[in-house]
């Protein structure tokens, strides 16, 4: 049997621990996370998505280049490493919502150093609602 004295510290450990995990999802719960207008914009007819990118192996070998060099950028959110890449003939158009500019920036680099100057089209939509850029 436990002493009572350290089983009682113990469960004020876990409860303190328990607390700070339920105010930190509190405060996720708060972040807006609807993405319906952009998702309306990007379903129109006029615009190409990831799934109408051609089947060619070097339009795949790019946007698996730019996804790799995206996802491996630790300091980019969540919503950074979701951008749509999608490429066509070579040309790539970049899709989708960040934080802020500096994300923005840092994934229109990224294509261009995979697909080259002049071959990149960001219509990367900067959300402004996380100035810090944090992780979410």
């Amino acid at each position: 049997m436990l002493n009572p004295r350290i089983s009682g510290g113990l469960l004020r450990s876990v409860l303190a621990v328990i607390s700070v995990v339920v105010a930190v999802n509190a405060q996720d719960a708060g972040a807006k996370t609807d993405n319906t207008k952009v998702n309306t914009r990007d379903r129109a007819t006029t615009q190409r998505t990831a799934d109408q990118a051609k089947e060619t192996v070097p339009d795949r070998d790019i946007m698996q280049k730019i996804r790799k060099a995206i996802v491996a950028d630790k300091s980019l959110s969540t919503y950074a490493h979701n951008v749509k890449v999608i490429s066509e003939h070579g040309k790539v158009t970049l899709k989708g919502p960040v934080h802020t500019d500096e994300e923005r920036s840092a994934i229109e680099a990224k294509a261009i150093e995979v697909a080259g100057s002049g071959n990149v089209t960001n219509q990367i939509a900067v959300k402004g609602d996380k100035a810090s850029g944090k992780k979410h």
